[in-house]
């Protein structure tokens, strides 16, 4: 899915007794949401999946924390090697009540590649690069790109999973 994803909120406090879908409400999952400036350098890609794991690890309801610190990964380290200068890239991570999405924020307005146009056939295996856009399409539940005013975002979003679904730590 290309764009921008929009997404819609219960209200915090469940309407007066008088109006008659008080009996339906159901109070919203607790949401939150983390802007982080890391700089345009390897060392962003670790910094970006401790946050990541930080943040999915204080909630009930969160992500896959392995698969999106896989993705992030991905989706950072694309921003550092694919973008000329020394601006900082941006993390954005929005916990939602039934997704968790995840969007890197680089100053180049070109499209990344083929995240959502994959190109015909499977990586070549001898090849270093070229799968983690593929990592990215196939482990997500959606994913894409939209402009920015000093550049692009590119995103992914993985669904919530209850905590006893998760698997254990190690």
């Amino acid at each position: 899915m290309n764009g921008l994803a929009l997404h819609e909120r219960l209200p915090a406090h469940p309407p007066p007794d008088h109006l008659p879908s008080r009996r339906h409400f159901v109070p919203p999952l607790p949401s939150a949401s983390w802007r982080v400036a890391l700089p345009h350098s390897a060392a962003a890609v670790p910094v970006a999946r401790a946050l990541v794991r930080s943040a999915l690890a204080e909630l009930e309801h969160g992500a896959d924390s392995d698969t999106a610190e896989l993705l992030t990964a991905e989706l950072v380290a694309n921003a550092v090697e694919h973008t000329a200068g020394d601006a900082p890239i941006e993390l954005v991570l929005e916990l939602l009540p039934t997704a968790c999405q995840v969007e890197v924020h680089d100053p180049d307005p070109a499209p990344p590649g083929d995240l959502t146009q994959p190109d015909d056939g499977p990586p070549d295996p001898w090849q270093e690069h070229g799968r983690g856009l593929l990592l990215i399409r196939t482990l997500s539940a959606s994913c894409g790109h939209r402009p920015t005013e000093s550049g692009k975002a590119v995103w992914f979003r993985l669904p919530a999973v209850p905590r006893q679904w998760r698997p254990r730590p190690a």
